[in-house]
């Protein structure tokens, strides 16, 4: 790839041109690159995708998804990656938003849309108007872990909902210090070298269960989590504290829906489909990103 170097850093000149759409998943936000338009591999450079996702010099966003045609094996293909340049495996809001994407440019034409991602096979669907998404069977939950609590902390557990994910009870997530013990969990030494993605969940007067998530590959909050917000459903239901479906708050005041399927008898495995927000915010054409 061509870089042209400038004071200070780089200028993406070759990426000039290419259209693009951001999209949200409940305030989960991605900047989507139809693979027909570019070379995967002009968006993926890790520097590029820090370009991209800055938020004072770029377009601005948790991360970049690049959709791409993979008939005949499925409709289509996501390529997600995080503002930190990392790939990911899985991210719910961004195959949320795929689905409205892949619908919008037509590469699908089904009830059913098939999307491959590194983590498996993800059949969606758009339902009254908004993305839904049958996830992989989830098969690695640990209800409890060795990891010592803090003031607030009741219990905490691990799941991997194609990427690994903590999940702490709580009080009140409104009070945990995200910028101090979201790092120190992040990377607890009991979660190995890849660490995982931590959420704080605490149960609301109406029913529903707020929560929030430090996100690895970002390195800080997100407004929301798709696989995260399945990780903690799973969780409560483990710990019986929440049944078949479970709705939960967001930090961007949007809510998103896990339906759950306890394991049949003998095979441990949960399934579970996640219901949330797909939105287009606008469209462009890169002009000029600085690095």
């Amino acid at each position: 790839m061509s870089l042209v170097g400038v004071a200070g850093g780089f200028r993406t000149e070759i990426l000039r041109g290419i259209p693009f759409s951001k999209m949200t998943g409940s305030g989960n936000d991605f900047v989507f690159f139809d693979g027909r338009d570019a070379e995967l591999s002009l968006l993926t450079s890790p520097d590029v995708i820090r370009a991209i996702c800055n938020r004072n010099n770029g377009i601005g966003a948790d991360g970049i998804v690049v959709l791409e045609p993979a008939a005949p094996m499925a409709d289509a293909r996501i390529h997600y990656y995080n503002s930190d340049g990392t790939p990911a495996d899985l991210c719910g809001n961004a195959t949320l938003c795929s689905t409205t994407m892949a619908t919008e440019l037509g590469l699908s034409s089904g009830a059913v849309i098939s999307l491959l991602t590194p983590s498996g096979e993800i059949r969606s669907r758009i339902v009254d108007g908004g993305p839904e998404i049958d996830l992989q069977p989830v098969s690695e939950i640990e209800p409890s872990i060795g990891i010592d609590l803090v003031a607030g902390e009741q219990q905490v557990g691990f799941s991997i909902v194609g990427i690994p994910h903590l999940v702490v009870l709580c009080k009140n997530v409104d009070e945990v210090d995200l910028a101090t013990r979201g790092p120190a969990l992040r990377r607890h030494p009991v979660l190995g070298a890849p660490g995982a993605n931590v959420n704080w969940v605490s149960p609301l007067d109406d029913g529903r269960w707020r929560y929030r998530t430090f996100e690895r590959g970002v390195e800080g909050e997100t407004l929301a989590c798709g696989t995260g917000a399945v990780a903690t459903a799973i969780l409560l239901a483990k710990w019986q504290l929440a049944r078949s479906r479970i709705r939960l708050v967001t930090s961007s005041g949007r809510e998103v829906q896990v339906t759950l399927a306890a394991p049949a008898e003998g095979s441990g495995a949960w399934q579970a489909t996640l219901r949330g927000e797909g939105r287009v915010v606008f469209r462009g054409r890169i002009a000029t990103l600085f690095g």
